[in-house]
């Protein structure tokens, strides 16, 4: 009786945002699971490795000829998640505005690359945007320098919100200095459900519409592949998740398993047991990592949301968080979350793709966006990320020091004219603070290190020699 009272509040809540009734049906459901003490792990019992050699590779599948590749594409949509502001690099706005490459932001090159790709295969692919309420407004702004990505599809919709719960009494948490610290963003799992309330599905399914490719704005090498949708589309697969092989990078990232039952699992690092830490990184038990590129069947995603109220039951994942996470003596509440990839368990017949490693390129941070301003990385003409060929190495390590390079005005600052040259950098790490000149080079790998409390000037010009450390 006494959860039904909390649930009353939490519905109460959530009607008062104006938010859908399968948004409600979606977190009453996790709510419930919650109050009878689910915590949303995954021990390793529970759970099989998947082996290398079971995943299909890219390079083995067949082309499709290009009669039906030109049918296949007038079927697909690219849907790409846009909620993410870049509060973790020190800005206030969208993520995919951050300026990456030649001045272009992600959005920029992202709608550089659909517009190219359709003028490539004479088709008319529609960009789809799920942004958050934070995003929504400056994201349109920035897409109406694309016109002729303009289709009769709307070009976006916003995720809804879910209440944070108080960890102590299990009711809607509350805080009166910011009542917008009393939500959290419900995860990319939430995908299905606005697809499904903001009428979009149905309009794509009615307008001839199949098949959705799904990823990250901020991963550029997600690009569309026509290769991939003739392998969905010639196996009748409903769902598919990219995956590539995992590095030591990636440990702490969601891998591939698979249930007792056969079908394929996604576990997160906050669905892990503490005792089962280490198995979750050992990459060679489990050797594959979700890129979060994944390609969707809309008629099947149709038929499953049909049957389960209008949401789909994925594997919820409850984080455990300050209600203001700038403040360490705010109380401690539940956020309760899903991942859009943990849907590879709920459709019948999903598979995985191994990929190459250029098709998962995100930015996380600053280290990446040095990374990716620099000349390791180019723009070709069909404004698609790649790898320098010239490069040296194969993986560069970037090492920024936090205190003075974890915000983008930092990196500006310090990095005047651009990045430095890294086509033959292993390694570059700084330690203190350092103005860098125009037309610096890396060379290997190397060090810079400033134990002064005042900022060291580096000469225009400047090649740094390998394996030396520079005081």
């Amino acid at each position: 009786m006494e959860n039904m009272k909390q649930i009353d509040l939490f519905i109460a809540k959530m009607k008062q945002e104006q938010l859908s009734e399968a948004a409600i049906n979606s977190f009453i459901h996790y709510y419930s699971r919650l109050c009878t003490g689910d915590t949303g792990l995954i021990p390793e019992n529970t759970i099989d490795t998947v082996a290398y050699d079971s995943i299909d590779n890219i390079e083995q599948i067949q082309s499709v000829t290009a009669t039906d590749q030109k049918a296949l594409l007038s079927e697909v949509v690219c849907i790409k998640l846009n909620g993410g502001l870049g509060t973790t690099m020190g800005l206030q706005g969208p993520k995919s505005l951050i300026p990456v490459k030649e001045g272009l932001s992600f959005l920029d090159i992202t709608a550089k690359q659909i517009c190219s790709f359709n003028k490539q295969y004479n088709v008319q692919i529609p960009l789809i945007l799920m942004n958050s309420f934070r995003t929504e407004a400056d994201s349109q702004k920035a897409l109406l320098q694309y016109p002729e990505l303009t289709t009769a599809i709307p070009n976006s919709f916003v995720q809804n919100k879910f209440p944070k719960v108080f960890v102590s009494s299990l009711e809607p948490a509350s805080y009166e200095q910011n009542p917008e610290l009393e939500w959290n963003p419900p995860g990319h799992g939430d995908l299905y459900i606005t697809l499904e309330t903001s009428g979009i599905l149905d309009k794509l399914i009615s307008s001839g519409y199949r098949y959705a490719f799904i990823s990250n704005i901020d991963n550029l090498g997600a690009t569309l592949d026509p290769k991939i949708l003739s392998y969905i589309a010639k196996k009748q697969i409903p769902f598919l998740m990219e995956v590539t092989k995992r590095t030591y990078m990636d440990r702490k990232g969601g891998h591939l398993a698979q249930l007792k039952n056969g079908k394929l699992t996604l576990r997160e690092a906050a669905q892990c047991p503490n005792e089962s830490s280490e198995a979750f990184m050992d990459i060679s038990r489990y050797c594959y990592f979700n890129t979060n590129n994944l390609w969707i069947d809309l008629a099947a995603l149709r038929t499953k949301l049909n049957e389960s109220n209008g949401f789909l039951d994925l594997p919820m994942i409850r984080n455990r968080k300050k209600l203001n996470p700038l403040d360490k003596q705010s109380s401690d509440v539940y956020q309760v979350e899903s991942a859009m990839g943990t849907a590879i368990s709920v459709f019948d017949n999903s598979a995985a793709l191994r990929v190459p490693r250029s098709r998962f390129a995100p930015v996380k941070n600053c280290e990446d966006l040095l990374l990716l301003w620099s000349d390791a990385f180019i723009l070709d003409k069909n404004s698609s990320i790649t790898s320098n060929p010239e490069r040296k190495y194969q993986d560069i390590t970037i090492k920024l020091d936090p205190e003075y390079y974890s915000f983008v005005n930092q990196l500006q600052e310090r990095f005047p004219y651009g990045a430095p040259s890294l086509l033959n950098s292993a390694s570059f790490t700084v330690k203190g603070d350092f103005l860098f000149g125009k037309d610096i080079a890396i060379q290997d790998s190397v060090i810079l290190t400033n134990h002064l409390k005042k900022q060291i000037s580096i000469p225009d010009q400047t090649l740094f020699k390998s394996n030396m450390e520079y005081q």
